[in-house]
């Protein structure tokens, strides 16, 4: 550490040695003295990377170069100035090497949402539906705000930005921005839309075709490779598979767009499958931002992290999209998959949504545990050959259907986690209750929240995308290991004989060997005879 004055140090103090006196002390012993003060003054700090002597010799440069009054006083500026000058980033004689700072980079990457393209297509386009497909971000971002969640007011606009770029390039008839799902290397930012009547459908078809034609030409070269020697075929039918829902239908009635950042490309999500949806609710993963990483778990998930996204997102719009009740309703008196806006719909006052769940519906459909919204019998889509067992079958198909919750149902209905209530309501405010807005917590997927204030309301989702469960996660375990085939006599291998029963086996053999010679003998001595 530090020496104090006066204190014994490098030999220079010791008692051989004064600079009052007239003794000189030892050359050699002076040198070593010197070298040792010296390399103290050069040891490198840990913090800035810099020595004390190099630095009192750039302090001293600077004072001669520069001569100023009263040096004694501004010596400790002085010094500030001379490390400040050993961080600038030296430019070089040729070409200058401007430094990128973060907020730079940040801006480059947003800079394409500030561009305006197609500003008349957009205006007939409008004037032609009606209504603009751009939701008002900054709206619905000032709502949450109040309810202490959201995003910030930047970002919130970059998404603004971004959903107006989305809409301007595809055919959306109707469009929100859904919300935001983190990841652990980039995060996803969604989009909710719903596509024009005869367009956007196109796309995803050709694409089905496409993919079908792949398979069976691949498996017309299979099978051409395989007619020459064709294996015994399997007589196991496995269950048929469940179909998925059409689009604009159930759970694929909307499509998602996704984007790691505002400004990268919109990215449009598959469609979802009930398979993918059933194997979803029996694992937990977290994102990693990569659509097209794989998506590694027992049991295996069909698809990538696409699709994963997909599933979940399905998933949490069935559980926490919810809107005031009485907001929308059937177009006829029974219940059915589609409903509308009541425009005779008045809305409830602040305190009676926060006090009670009945003034909040559900207007997602739920899904079932089959995967999709709407049961379908999985039999009926086989050959014809078995409609005979079908029918047979019919009684205890009736009995094996499931049914959910129907469309618009109260929350007051849902099923509590254990002791915790499925929902939270409470007001943004209580010291000005006049102009509070009512906030909506999902307590069974955290990060999804609501708020109605008279006839506006909104739905959003900002978390993990993985559903609260009480206990911790349980893996689906592996089927158990198969038994092995029962051993019996008929099956189990006989032990090998030793080399005297081997003998004795020989010695019998040839014993009868001997004897049917003999016999053959004899009737041929009595045939002759004869």
């Amino acid at each position: 550490g530090p020496h104090r004055p006066h204190e014994p140090a490098h030999g220079l103090d010791q008692p051989e040695y004064s600079p009052y006196d007239d003794h000189i002390p030892d050359p050699e012993a002076r040198m070593l003295a010197i070298q040792n003060a010296k390399a103290y003054l050069l040891k490198t700090s840990t913090t800035s990377g810099l020595n004390l002597y190099d630095h009192l010799a750039n302090v001293l440069t600077k004072v001669l170069d520069e001569q100023p009054t009263n040096t004694v006083d501004i010596i400790e500026n002085i010094s500030k100035d001379v490390k400040w000058a050993q961080f600038r980033k030296k430019m070089d004689t040729l070409r200058d090497e401007h430094q990128i700072l973060p907020t730079f980079e940040a801006a480059e990457k947003c800079k394409a949402l500030f561009i305006k393209e197609n500003e008349e297509n957009e205006e007939v386009v409008d004037e032609e539906i009606g209504q603009s497909s751009l939701p008002n971000v900054m709206e619905t971002a000032f709502y949450f705000e109040q309810a202490g969640t959201g995003l910030s007011k930047d970002e919130s606009y970059y998404i603004f930005l971004a959903l107006k770029n989305l809409t301007s390039v595809q055919p959306i008839q109707t469009c929100r921005f859904w919300g935001k799902i983190l990841g652990l290397e980039m995060n996803y930012i969604i989009a909710e839309a719903e596509f024009r009547e005869g367009e956007g459908e196109e796309e995803d078809e050709t694409g089905e075709e496409a993919i079908e034609e792949e398979k069976e030409m691949g498996e017309g070269e299979v099978e051409d490779e395989e007619k020459e020697k064709e294996p015994p075929k399997s007589t196991y039918k496995p269950p048929p598979d469940i179909p998925k829902e059409e689009n604009g239908t159930g759970a694929n009635k909307y499509v998602y767009f996704v984007c790691n950042e505002p400004g990268k490309p919109w990215v449009k999500l598959p469609p979802v499958t009930p398979a993918q949806i059933v194997c979803a609710r029996k694992i937990k993963k977290f994102f990693t931002g990569r659509l097209h990483a794989p998506v590694v778990s027992f049991p295996p998930f069909p698809g990538n992290e696409a699709n994963y996204l997909r599933a979940q997102i399905a998933r949490i719009s069935a559980g926490t999209h919810v809107s005031p009740t009485g907001f929308y309703q059937f177009p006829d008196e029974e219940e059915g998959d589609t409903y509308e806006e009541n425009p005779d719909f008045e809305p409830p006052s602040m305190a009676e949504m926060v006090n009670s769940l009945s003034p909040w519906a559900h207007h997602v459909q739920n899904i079932l545990r089959q995967g999709r919204c709407v049961w379908i019998n999985p039999q009926k889509s086989e050959d014809n050959e078995e409609e005979e067992e079908e029918e047979e079958k019919s009684e205890a198909d009736e009995q094996q259907e499931e049914t959910g919750p129907p469309l618009l149902t109260l929350l007051s209905e849902d099923e509590d986690i254990k002791d915790i209530p499925a929902w939270t309501a409470q007001p943004s405010t209580n010291l000005i209750p006049q102009y509070s807005v009512a906030i909506l917590q999902s307590n069974r997927w955290p990060g999804a929240y609501a708020f109605a204030s008279g006839r506006k309301f909104e739905n959003i989702y900002f978390g993990w995308g993985h559903k609260y469960s009480p206990e911790n996660h349980a893996p689906m375990l592996p089927m158990p290991v198969q038994a092995e085939y029962p051993s019996g006599p008929e099956v189990t291998e006989k032990k090998d004989p030793t080399l005297q029963e081997e003998l004795a086996f020989k010695a019998e053999q040839e014993a009868l060997a001997a004897a049917g010679e003999e016999e053959e003998e004899e009737e041929e001595d009595e045939g002759d005879d004869d």
